[in-house]
């Protein structure tokens, strides 16, 4: 179930809204069960038996976190409330078995992500390599096909980010498993983000309010999100697929597919956070941002710092500074900025295109801190800046939306003339200058670099807003309903 599909719209939410408000007089833990219910239908609506995997995974970070926590094995035992414990300092029994727990969850979800995302392509990708050095008889032959399960990366992240918070003493042990489990399940974050740390969600979990300014911003968050989505993110989607897809691309086609998919995938999943946000909202939980107006930075850094904020500040958090940061040198910055987005670029999906997006990405944040490092003095005018940030995000995005390498080099190659521009390219070009395409991608390049952000826009909302909002989800909504065509690029990660 996506959040831009008649069955949520019309069903799902409108029925999940009442029953958690006509909860208004039962506890806040009713309340949360009704949200875990939720997210379990909402997660298993395709594919039922992934309910089981989320079910386990939750259950036993939960039971490890306690142990983390009461520093003890047998914490059934201890009356004692979960207290906020500080990472410990010296080799004793305890400080052993707190962190074999750690360790249990950190393997246990690592495990379960790795096989479900990455069997099938690793498998492939030991037969090619078979293939190649002649040992046929080395292959695998594949009978097991392993199905990705929604949402694994976003809610494996978040969970690790609990168990490990609360390692550090960072954050407390949730003792309640309803509470803790609406921080796993809960629908409007759960199969595409934002990626949100416990520690910023735990209070809310035990205590937060509702009122009608918040269920109105959420709302308007909402119909804004599902907007870019509909209006914006698909009908770039369909210059995008039409570049792709086509054999007789030229140069100026090439770049306006790439660039139509750079806006296609930033309303597309800048939209579904906003969605995300607002439903967050509307059921009294306030989000953290996840956008930034992206395509206005002025360095990868920057970039880093405006798009998928979640994802980017987890890696930071839990992978970056853990490596060692910047405290270890400028070769050992470099090789953590560049082994740090390798791994970003795998979390993304088992190619070896993510990869190659990753290690991008990873290359030019290290060559810019090596740059700026050795002459702090030189500054490059900001539309010089600006072109070297998109000129290297675009050419990453071709890696990140190709089906195979081979399909990325040949994109590159109509992109630059490296090969010779295909004299067919005309016929897609006047395919690309349809009005009704030409005017949503031009709407979608002002609103990605002149627009207001969603979260700015709506911190006041008067009858103009409200108006103009309500016209644009009415436009949404018709435009779902009428349109064959909504695919949503972040279910398959």
């Amino acid at each position: 179930m996506v959040f831009s599909s008649h069955l949520f719209l019309f069903y799902f939410l409108p029925f999940s809204l009442v029953v958690y408000y006509l909860l208004s007089g039962a506890s806040l833990r009713l309340r949360n069960l009704w949200l875990v219910i939720t997210g379990y239908v909402f997660y298993g609506w395709a594919e039922p038996r992934f309910i089981v995997l989320m079910f386990v995974t939750t259950t036993f970070d939960w039971l490890l976190s306690l142990v983390i926590a009461r520093d003890r094995w047998k914490f059934w035992q201890d009356p004692s409330p979960v207290q906020l414990v500080p990472a410990p300092t010296a080799d004793s029994p305890a400080s052993r078995t707190r962190r074999t727990a750690l360790l249990l969850s950190i393997i246990s979800n690592l495990a379960a992500l790795g096989f479900f995302k990455y069997f099938n392509f690793g498998l492939e990708s030991w037969n090619q390599l078979a293939a190649a050095l002649g040992i046929t008889s080395a292959a695998w032959t594949q009978t097991l096909h392993v199905v990705l399960p929604l949402g694994i990366s976003f809610y494996t992240f978040q969970a690790l980010s609990y168990i490990i918070d609360v390692y550090r003493g960072e954050a407390e042990a949730m003792e309640n498993f309803t509470d803790f489990s609406c921080f796993v399940s809960m629908f409007p974050h759960l199969v595409a983000g934002p990626i949100l740390k416990f520690s910023f969600l735990a209070e809310q979990l035990k205590s937060r309010t509702h009122s009608l300014d918040k269920f109105g911003r959420g709302a308007a968050f909402f119909l804004l999100g599902l907007s870019k989505k509909i209006l914006l993110a698909n009908p770039c989607g369909k210059i995008a697929d039409l570049a792709f897809d086509s054999s007789t691309r030229g140069v100026a086609e090439a770049w306006t597919g790439i660039t139509a998919y750079a806006l296609q995938i930033y309303f597309d999943f800048s939209g579904y956070s906003d969605m995300a946000i607002g439903l967050g909202l509307c059921f009294g939980f306030v989000f953290a941002r996840n956008f930034n107006e992206p395509y206005r930075a002025v360095s990868l850094t920057d970039f880093w710092r405006r798009w998928h904020i979640s994802l980017s500040s987890w890696l930071r958090d839990y992978l970056y500074i853990p490596l060692g940061g910047n405290r270890l040198g400028e070769l050992r910055t470099a090789f953590n900025l560049f082994l740090t987005m390798l791994i970003g670029g795998l979390w993304h999906g088992a190619s070896w295109n993510f990869i190659l997006w990753g290690a991008l990405h990873g290359a030019g944040l290290a060559l810019e801190r090596f740059a700026f490092k050795k002459a702090p003095e030189v500054r490059f005018p900001v539309f010089l800046s600006r072109c070297w940030t998109l000129a290297v995000v675009l050419i990453g995005w071709v890696f990140f939306r190709a089906a195979t390498l081979p399909d990325a080099l040949q994109y590159l190659g109509s992109m630059f003339p490296f090969l010779r521009p295909h004299e067919a390219g005309e016929i897609l070009g006047g395919v690309f200058h349809q009005p009704y395409l030409l005017f949503q991608f031009a709407a979608a390049v002002g609103f990605a670099v002149f627009g207001t952000q969603t979260w700015e826009w709506t911190q006041k909302l008067g009858w103009g807003k409200a108006a103009v909002i309500l016209g644009l989800g009415l436009l949404a909504v018709v435009a779902l309903l009428t349109q064959d065509y909504n695919p949503f690029i972040y279910f398959i990660f």
